[in-house]
């Protein structure tokens, strides 16, 4: 199907124009993120999830403008976002962006940051995207990096105990066959030179993050 999106009940503040996303062809949003999909003027392909966090009304409003709608039981293994994932797997989505899945609780955005790796594991691509970050992850090999607007900044953080070989071609700041390992900053806040960079490393995961400084005014 190419690109899905996932949009989850995170705090809206932190949730950027999404249609700005011409890309995705089949938009989920679960529980509460359903609501934010509507309001942003998109109509949920699907949406699913307890709807504990919503009031009746509001759930009325998503049954009424989903395209579908899949209510599950309060009590349940998986979470929504899980349940939102395994819909997207169905879709064979070869891409996901994660909307509203940040910026609120630590515990949820931590968990919501490693469901990135079971995302690598099943071969699908995907960034967890708010008006301040885009994050991936990533495995060995050689990859280019693009400029992006708005987020001016790129920093690599080891995923795994550490990264060995990491090579930094077209940034502000190069880097040459070095290991950086849980605690580094070194590749903290780098920039590329150009529009287009490389970075390479031999072993261990990457964290790729794209950032921007927020302000309280969300600018």
């Amino acid at each position: 199907m190419g690109h899905v999106a996932i949009v989850g009940g995170g705090p809206v503040s932190y949730v950027p124009d999404l249609s700005s996303y011409k890309e995705v062809s089949y938009w989920i949003g679960a529980d509460r993120g359903a609501l934010t999909l509507i309001e942003n003027g998109i109509t949920p392909d699907l949406a699913l999830g307890d709807f504990d966090s919503i009031s009746a009304e509001e759930k009325e409003l998503i049954k009424k403008q989903a395209k579908n709608f899949k209510e599950y039981p309060a009590e349940k293994d998986e979470t929504d976002l899980e349940l939102a994932v395994e819909e997207a797997v169905k879709k064979n989505a070869s891409e996901v962006f994660f909307f509203g899945v940040s910026g609120g609780r630590k515990d949820h955005e931590l968990a919501n940051i490693q469901l990135l790796y079971h995302m690598r594991e099943r071969n699908i691509h995907s960034w967890l995207i708010d008006i301040g970050n885009k994050i991936e992850l990533v495995k060995p090999g050689i990859h280019g990096i693009e400029a992006e607007s708005p987020y001016e900044y790129i920093s690599f953080l080891p995923f795994s105990e550490k990264v060995t070989g990491i090579t930094l071609k077209g940034f502000y700041y190069n880097l040459e066959n070095t290991t950086i390992k849980w605690g580094s900053t070194l590749c903290i806040s780098n920039k590329l030179l150009l529009e287009k960079g490389t970075f390479s490393f031999e072993d261990g995961i990457l964290i790729v993050i794209k950032s921007r400084d927020v302000f309280m005014d969300g600018r």
